[in-house]
């Protein structure tokens, strides 16, 4: 899952960082009003964290931005302002969570989690798809009751296909998701291809065939 940090206390920021990513969690950051509408207006995100005191503008005109292009990140307000005021109209303009500082990184966490399975997994800790069945707290993927051993990357990569199913998604949207803002620098997107290739041996070899399909051109698309 790619996270987009919008703080501008650096140390916040970094603490922030450094905990999701230790719960696999790819984060990128911006510390500006400015940093935050270019990046959200170049990448996408499953979730953005947002502060509301920004320097060069305010948090919810932010918010307000990413109704507007009906970008469908899901979005935690984290904010020092915790007036009743400003929790009811950031969720009248379409955040999904408010957690007031300060707060502990756990609860953090647990609250992106909730979310991410709120809108992409039926509320279910529990992933079905097809005969594979993912643990989302474990983390861990079965296929006919028959443990795969995945890394974290074709994890990600998994739960981003099933999470789209049935769509196709491009190689540079499976690109940006696994590397971030990164991608921009990269050469090709050869890595795409070997982590396909990867889980899809994988999964078919433990029982799961023809799960993921390669739309030539195009991209990917797992099929239910």
């Amino acid at each position: 899952m790619k996270i987009l940090i919008i703080e501008d206390e650096h140390e916040l920021s970094g603490n922030i960082v450094t905990y999701l990513s230790s719960d696999n969690y790819l984060c990128e950051q911006a510390f500006n009003f400015q940093d935050a509408m270019e990046k959200i207006s170049l990448y996408s995100y499953d979730c953005i964290l947002l502060d509301l005191n920004l320097p060069g503008g305010d948090g919810l005109k932010i918010l307000d931005e990413t109704k507007k292009k009906k970008i469908e990140s899901g979005i935690i307000i984290i904010s020092a302002r915790d007036s009743l005021n400003d929790k009811i109209k950031g969720m009248k303009t379409g955040a999904d969570d408010y957690l007031s500082k300060p707060f502990s990184l756990p609860e953090l966490s647990v609250r992106i989690y909730a979310l991410m399975r709120r809108q992409h997994f039926s509320h279910s800790n529990i992933l079905k798809s097809n005969n594979l069945e993912v643990d989302m707290l474990a983390k861990t993927v079965k296929v006919n009751n028959a443990s795969v051993v995945l890394t974290k990357t074709e994890y990600d990569l998994l739960l981003f296909l099933i999470g789209n199913k049935n769509k196709v998604i491009s190689k540079n949207a499976i690109a940006e998701h696994l590397s971030g803002d990164m991608a921009d620098m990269l050469d090709s997107h050869n890595f795409v291809y070997a982590h396909i290739k990867n889980l899809k041996s994988k999964i078919k070899e433990a029982g799961c065939n023809n799960c993921i399909r390669t739309i030539y051109g195009t991209g990917y698309q797992w099929i239910e």
